[in-house]
């Protein structure tokens, strides 16, 4: 009765055999097409114009389907000319536009010829799709246009005159630049059929909301989780220690932009707060980290650093104050304003005494060093008011918790952004909660939820759950049990205040990094999460692959991706590269290694091919096929349905 009942469901859709037949004949198609490109981004970081870049430019794929297609009748200038038209069309135009040099005969025929090269190269990047998921792409005003010049057989002379009046006509009416725009676009959109966002996406870089908007504007996306992804959805939950944490980074890496203009918090009560509280401080342990010495903000450095001063010690309250009310974290060894001697200007961590870099504490009573001060108690309401009430990050923290998750599986790989923690002995580590314990694919689930309880449970229904859920996107964010996180401790403190020594700011990986670049935990890793390991693989980010030290993004014998390789420029020198794309098409995996961006120049990546299919993967064998392939069932069993008179056909008696 209950197939009855939903196959009576589906005929409204379908309402007669010869509907149903149609669908059926259409999804069968599509599962014999080749399995659309899939790309996989790290740790972006804020970096907006490189990675606004690697997707115009589909990471180099777009630059060697013009070589494919036109081969030697192009030279490398004109190849080189043609990309960057694609990737950038309005300012490309804009540039011929204001070159008086050029004749209207000579831009009329300059125009024939690009937009000619362009359909070539559409026709070869869409050659993969049905017309009508083309169609969908195209800008509706010029699908009519596009679509005929695509599918015209130039071999067949009585179309050869319409083709070419098709174009003279957009010339002549002068819509020629509008066509060539929407003709890369389509191009652009046509290359990337899906986007997966491996974590990392806020933090260093200056402009984190424009990456955000790129992501959100794309058609097929989805995010895993990275803990400084956690942190800025945490200060949207409310929490005041990741808010702290927030403004912290976002001014020690001078971005002003961002935070002010982009997301509209006001700084302005924390630069009056500072400026005189700290008002004879130098704050010389304080200095941003200036990534791009052209893009200096107007801040004042000297202010900027009382800023970043201020909001450091009162994160380090909030913080300890987090820690002691949850034992359960196990970070009570984190605890250290109250280890300070203030008359000696020394701090106690472990069994040895240090000397502080930075002795002014002018706020932090030593009888009480996690209390905030009155003034500080009235910066961080105004401060957490100004960033739950911020319409964009508003916006853009629905749209992680819409199209993001710790984990996913898709088409036999398995994404996140961190580890799956373990013990010294390769076994899944437990978390302890106030809900239990919880390790693997388990405590990926759990985190999952408490995430969405953070922000969509009502306080009002449970406040305590509401607000252990916000505290934990703390920990998240930097507990040694977290996925997200994945070390041993976060040095803020010692990176702050003990920055000499060395040892005491080290942060040991998680035993997961030396575990699953072997073959043997890697499977271990996919069992746990239902894959077969003779197919899948796993993809992550958040550590960067030192290659200029010969590190290799690929282990555990071709099972393991980490596919961060520094976007972000803080991580240049480091890396030796600017990051890695890795690109899943019917044919194989490949990788494109970044070159650090520069607009202008040549910056197509490396392409590698790391694995080649054994065959040709279709619609069929992904998950999304696995899905038409049981709509293709369901609609056999109403046409057996329509047969024996189950279910009546609309318009039949």
């Amino acid at each position: 009765m209950r197939d009855i009942e939903y196959l009576r469901l589906l005929s409204k859709e379908f309402p007669s055999s010869r509907k149903a037949a149609a669908e059926i004949i259409n999804l069968r198609a599509i599962c014999a097409l080749p399995k659309g490109t899939e790309y996989f981004f790290s740790d972006i970081h804020g970096e907006y114009e490189a990675f606004s870049h690697l997707l115009r430019s589909s990471s180099g794929i777009i630059r060697a389907k013009i070589e494919e297609t036109f081969g030697n009748m192009m030279s490398e200038a004109e190849q080189l000319e043609l990309a960057n038209l694609i990737y950038y069309p309005r300012e490309v135009i804009g540039k011929i536009r204001r070159d008086e040099s050029i004749s209207t005969k000579e831009l009329h025929e300059h125009q024939k010829i690009t937009i000619n090269r362009l359909i070539s190269i559409c026709r070869v990047v869409s050659s993969k799709y049905t017309r009508s998921k083309v169609r969908k792409k195209m800008p509706s005003d010029y699908a009519y246009a596009i679509d005929e010049l695509l599918h015209l057989d130039m071999n067949d002379s009585n179309k050869k005159l319409y083709y070419n009046e098709i174009i003279s006509g957009i010339i002549e009416i002068d819509f020629a630049d509008e066509f060539i725009i929407s003709l890369c676009e389509l191009i652009q959109n046509l290359t990337i059929d899906s986007l997966h966002i491996i974590g990392d996406i806020f933090d260093r870089g200056a402009r984190p909301d424009l990456v955000m908007e790129e992501i959100m504007n794309f058609h097929d996306v989805d995010i895993q989780w990275g803990n400084h992804d956690i942190d800025w959805m945490g200060a949207a939950c409310g929490n005041t220690a990741c808010i702290a944490n927030v403004l912290r980074i976002g001014i020690s890496y001078n971005s002003f932009d961002a935070l002010e203009d982009g997301y509209g918090i006001n700084l302005r009560p924390l630069s009056m707060f500072a400026a005189e509280i700290y008002r004879n401080d130098p704050c010389s342990c304080f200095k941003m980290h200036i990534l791009d010495e052209s893009k200096y903000d107007s801040v004042n450095p000297t202010l900027a650093a009382k800023m970043y001063k201020a909001i450091s010690i009162i994160q380090l309250k909030l913080e300890g104050q987090l820690i002691k009310k949850h034992p359960e974290y196990g970070l009570e060894k984190r605890l250290l304003l109250d280890k300070i001697d203030y008359s000696e200007g020394t701090v106690k961590v472990g069994n040895k005494k240090y000397k502080l870099n930075d002795t002014n504490f002018p706020t932090v009573d030593p009888k009480d060093p996690y209390a905030l001060s009155e003034g500080e108690e009235e910066l961080v309401r105004t401060l957490r008011l100004s960033f739950i009430h911020s319409q964009v990050l508003t916006k853009h923290v629905k749209f992680l918790y819409s199209h993001g998750a710790m984990y996913r599986s898709i088409n036999n790989n398995l994404l996140f952004h961190g580890c799956i923690p373990m013990d010294d002995k390769g076994n899944f580590t437990c978390m302890k909660t106030r809900d239990g314990s919880f390790s693997g694919k388990e405590l990926m689930d759990y985190l999952n939820v408490k995430i969405h309880d953070a922000y969509f449970l009502d306080q009002r229904d449970d406040y305590e759950k509401k607000q252990d859920a916000v505290d934990l996107m703390w920990y998240l964010w930097c507990g040694p049990n977290s996925p997200l996180f994945g070390k041993d401790k976060i040095s803020t403190f010692e990176r702050l205040f003990l920055r000499n020594e060395k040892e005491l700011c080290e942060e040991k990986h998680n035993p997961y990094y030396t575990f699953s670049a072997k073959e043997e935990y890697a499977d271990k890793i996919l069992r746990e999460f239902k894959l077969d390991p003779e197919w899948a693989h796993i993809i992550n980010g958040h550590v960067p692959v030192k290659t200029k030290k010969g590190e290799s993004p690929v282990k555990a014998g071709g099972k393991l991706y980490i596919i961060d390789g520094g976007i972000s420029k803080a991580y240049h020198e480091q890396t030796g590269i600017a990051g890695y794309t890795l690109i899943f098409n019917s044919h194989h995996l490949a990788l494109a290694k970044h070159k650090a961006f520069i607009k202008g120049q040549e910056n197509t990546p490396e392409i590698q091919i790391t694995e080649k299919t054994k065959k040709r993967i279709l619609v069929r064998d992904t998950d999304v096929g696995k899905s038409l392939l049981n709509q293709i069932e369901d609609l056999k069993d109403l046409l057996k349905a329509y047969e024996s008179g189950a279910i009546r056909e609309k318009g039949k008696t």
